[in-house]
């Protein structure tokens, strides 16, 4: 049993945190103390209306020392996910850090830390798979997981237990609007309506896409089980997924015309679905005239060449679907899996998977923001 009760959430409000504090407050497990810039957002409200009793809004930000000390006081545990895409990459490196040095300082038992893997590292270092909102998390982490084993027995370190989640692109992503991986919906000559996928990834490439859902009870497991936690990177995705397998999927659950289209690099960023904001920061709030600055196309063609390098589970982005299988056993395991549940709830709303993607909404918090 935890002896963790309450816990300090900073990314509450995002895409990933809004399964994440789902997950901790079932059943009433959990109570959570989330920190919000602004309680009265939608997001914020529809968070209270998953338990109201467990879930307290904490208005402040994660770029304060003070807000973040304030956030801790009275909480054992602690999710520390770093909105990268507003921070930039050199901001997360900071920020990051001191949450982390900050927990310790607060008396934290147990730490969680939202990541991503770093493949440049994994790269050897080779400049074509630099995506800075990669490496800035995937670095802390790292940094974190040596700390960890560092301070271990440490007095000051008060046996603080710590473990990383990491995942990767959300599936959900893919029929989202404002993503790398939005599709769109075009006309064919014959007037036949197809969703359409043109996106860098070569026949051979795969993304090993994170189901949002699954988020809910991974995060619950790791604060369920600290001992077998501690000290662990747990990476989570449903399946290396093979854009092609993508769109066949999509077509046999809609019946609707599905397509992947291989797409250059250099048509894609001028015409692709994040063309519009290529030449801007990585990082909303990131300085774009400062050198540690990735613009968005550098930062997202990184990203692009990354997973034309992990086809079929042997390249730089790896998963332990085992482990994964044996920790979730109810997991989503594929994207034609993950189709279906999605057709099934939007049908229950009077809708279909097919009507989501033709009215395509933002997923990512960084639209609303």
């Amino acid at each position: 049993m935890s002896p963790v009760k309450k816990i300090f959430i900073v990314g509450g409000t995002g895409a990933q945190g809004i399964p994440v504090v789902r997950g901790l407050v079932a059943n009433n497990g959990y109570a959570v103390r989330i920190l919000t810039r602004d309680p009265s957002s939608r997001r914020a409200q529809d968070l209270v209306a998953l338990n109201p009793p467990k879930v307290e809004l904490f208005q402040g930000t994660f770029t304060s020392e003070t807000d973040l000390r304030n956030g801790y006081a009275g909480c054992e545990g602690a999710f520390i996910n770093i909105d990268g895409f507003a921070t930039g990459e050199k901001g997360e490196l900071y920020w990051a850090t001191r949450a982390y040095e900050l927990a310790i300082e607060s008396g934290i038992t147990f730490y969680v830390y939202g990541n991503i893997e770093f493949t440049y590292k994994k790269s050897g270092y080779r400049p074509e798979f630099r995506a800075g909102h990669m490496d800035g998390k995937g670095r802390v982490g790292e940094w974190l997981l040596f700390q960890h084993a560092s301070n271990k027995g440490q007095t000051y370190y008060n046996d603080m237990k710590l473990a990383i989640f990491t995942t990767g692109p959300y599936i959900e992503m893919a029929i989202s609007a404002h993503t790398p991986m939005s599709p769109r919906i075009e006309t064919t000559a014959e007037g036949e309506q197809v969703a359409t996928w043109r996106v860098p990834l070569t026949a051979e490439g795969a993304v090993p896409h994170v189901s949002l859902d699954d988020c809910s009870y991974y995060v619950r497991w790791v604060f369920d089980h600290p001992s077998e936690a501690d000290g662990r990177d747990l990476q989570a995705a449903i399946e290396h997924v093979r854009y092609a397998d993508l769109a066949a999927a999509f077509e046999k659950v809609t019946g609707h015309k599905a397509r992947f289209i291989d797409t250059d690099m250099e048509t894609y960023w001028l015409d692709g679905p994040m063309s519009s904001i290529r030449n801007d920061p990585a990082g909303y709030l990131a300085d774009a005239s400062d050198p540690a600055t990735m613009s968005v196309k550098e930062n997202f063609t990184g990203f692009w060449n990354i997973f034309r390098a992990s086809g079929g589970n042997t390249g730089l982005a790896r998963r332990d679907y085992a482990l994964l299988d044996e920790i979730f056993p109810g997991r989503i395991r594929s994207v034609e899996q993950f189709f279906r549940r999605q057709d099934e709830e939007a049908r229950e709303r009077g809708s279909s998977l097919w009507d989501m993607v033709v009215e395509m909404q933002p997923l990512l918090k960084n639209h609303d923001d």
